[in-house]
């Protein structure tokens, strides 16, 4: 469990380390995004592929 704990801080820290460097996560090409009027509605497709991927790799080298 401790393990798990510091991996997610390390993974939680080099995101926001990302965001700071302005590496657009969040708007990745496949990222729906519709404006009209007053209603706006956005659709992350791609980032959250992307996320799930990364989650499903490290819990599979955590479980080797």
């Amino acid at each position: 469990m401790g393990r798990l704990l510091i991996l997610v801080g390390l993974l939680i820290a080099g995101v926001g380390l990302l965001i700071t460097l302005g590496v657009p996560i969040g708007r990745l090409p496949g990222d729906f995004s519709y404006r009209r009027g007053n209603f706006s509605f956005y659709f992350p497709l791609t980032t959250g592929l992307v996320v799930s991927a990364v989650i499903s790799i490290v819990l599979w080298l955590l479980r080797k």
